[in-house]
């Protein structure tokens, strides 16, 4: 602070400050399952990264940090003179690369605990007094054989013992994940690091599984960033099958991870400093993120569906809340609409309108049936109108509200004025409802 050279220099930061705010309230209390390939502590980068998720970890947020050791598997076998073998990109796993597998999971273990015991003054982690915890928490059996091929012991997770690890989490410590599993018998398995982040981000209903990867953003086929995907979406990516092989298994395992429950799945590139931060606390973030979308409940609204939507905002249209539309208005405007329904019934609604030349667009008619909000329906639709206001190429998005202002702002929108609406917008603005004017950057 005290080497801020101007005012310009503290507004910067108080209003970075300000920015972040809303992310470390929303993040606070829940469960990250992290998880980095042995690539990254290769390159040097495990001191930096333990700072960074014990910054997270000050903020409240529950740590799960699992690792990978490729790199470090392969050295072990070199010294030992033992072969590495794999079938279709799955090591085989015999009992000398097994004890390879144990001698590089025990370094890295000890590694990591080191890092996360920095505690020097005038450093990051000054005073952080971290506790790692790792232990016989993933139960595994073998991959058994496949194509022909015996993979011994290699194997696959059955289960993460949940149950041990929240109370953990809840006292504070951060648990720590290697690639080994045990099964009832006593054996050791050799693991996938994906593997293992999938089921322990899905057994403890974690918020956010985070890769981060040594590959580069992902690119679609004509070379524009991946940023964002809906599960479906990563799905079809996954089936044009242009990705580089490492990085479609980023993807495959991030899509059953939201498939699963889990909220959100990001995969970063670790190359860049403080990748973790930047994907958590900036707007577009620096890696590509994955949610989960189900096609056959949230999608752009038919003719078919008039009949529900009238249904659905009919009481708020009496109690003032909405304003009036008929029949005949919806029907023409039904395109501007999305829907979420379960068994053929609507029960939530939003309509898209757009102002292509100053690139903004208004979301109306938000509803909800009352016996399924706090659900998150409601932030569903609102995703997903965002996603349509981009993928038209606008960027902002405004509403107009009279009672739901303060559900709006706690997602990101700002109060404006009606002269910051489009023009043909203001034409339209009814004076007599006084509605407040909140807009939101995409």
């Amino acid at each position: 602070m005290r080497n801020m050279e101007n005012d310009t220099d503290f507004a910067s930061f108080v209003a970075w400050l300000r920015s972040v705010a809303p992310y470390v309230h929303a993040f606070r209390g829940k469960t990250f399952v992290i998880a980095f390939p042995g690539e990254l502590v290769t390159a040097g980068g495990l001191a930096v990264l333990a700072q960074d998720l014990s910054l997270l970890h000050a903020l409240g947020i529950r740590i799960v940090v699992v690792h990978g050791s490729r790199p470090q598997v392969e050295e072990q076998l070199a010294l030992r003179n033992v072969e590495a073998r794999f079938h279709n990109g799955l090591r085989i796993t015999d009992p000398a690369a097994l004890e390879c597998a144990k001698e590089a999971a025990g370094e890295l273990r000890l590694d990591i605990e080191a890092a996360f015991s920095q505690g020097l003054p005038n450093t990051p982690m000054a005073h952080a007094a971290i506790r790692v915890i790792s232990g016989n928490f993933v139960t595994a059996r073998p991959m058994g054989v496949i194509d022909g091929a015996d993979l011994q012991l290699t194997g696959i997770v059955r289960k993460v013992a949940a149950d041990t690890i929240h109370p953990i989490l809840n006292a504070g410590g951060i648990v720590l994940l290697s690639p080994l599993g045990f099964s009832p018998t006593g054996e050791a398995f050799n693991l996938a690091m994906e593997d293992v982040a999938v089921t322990a981000a899905i057994a403890l209903r974690a918020e956010k599984l985070i890769f981060l990867s040594e590959t580069p953003l992902m690119h679609d086929a004509g070379g524009t960033d991946i940023r964002e995907l809906s599960s479906h979406q990563a799905e079809a990516v996954l089936q044009a099958n242009f990705l580089p092989p490492d990085a479609a298994f980023y993807l495959q395992s991030a899509v059953k991870a939201c498939n699963a429950g889990v909220s959100r799945a990001h995969i970063v590139p670790f190359a860049t400093d403080g990748s973790v931060l930047l994907e958590l606390f900036t707007h577009d973030g620096i890696g590509t993120m994955i949610t989960y979308e189900n096609l056959e409940s949230l999608r752009e609204a038919t003719i078919e569906d008039v009949g529900g939507i009238l249904k659905l905002i009919e009481p708020l249209e009496a109690d003032g809340t909405l304003v009036k539309r008929g029949r005949e208005l919806i029907e023409r405007e039904i395109h501007y609409f999305s829907v979420i329904e379960h068994d053929n019934v609507i029960f939530g609604c939003a309509a898209l309108y757009p102002f292509p030349k100053e690139r903004m667009g208004e979301m109306a008619c938000l509803t909800v049936n009352p016996e399924v909000q706090a659900q998150g329906d409601g932030e569903r639709i609102l995703k997903h109108i965002e996603t349509r206001a981009r993928e038209s190429g606008l960027t902002k998005l405004f509403v107009l509200t009279t009672r739901t202002s303060h559900w709006f702002m706690r997602r990101g929108f700002v109060p404006a004025t009606v002269d910051d609406l489009p023009k043909d917008r203001q034409h339209m603005y009814n004076w007599q409802r006084k509605s407040l004017v909140l807009i939101k950057n995409l």
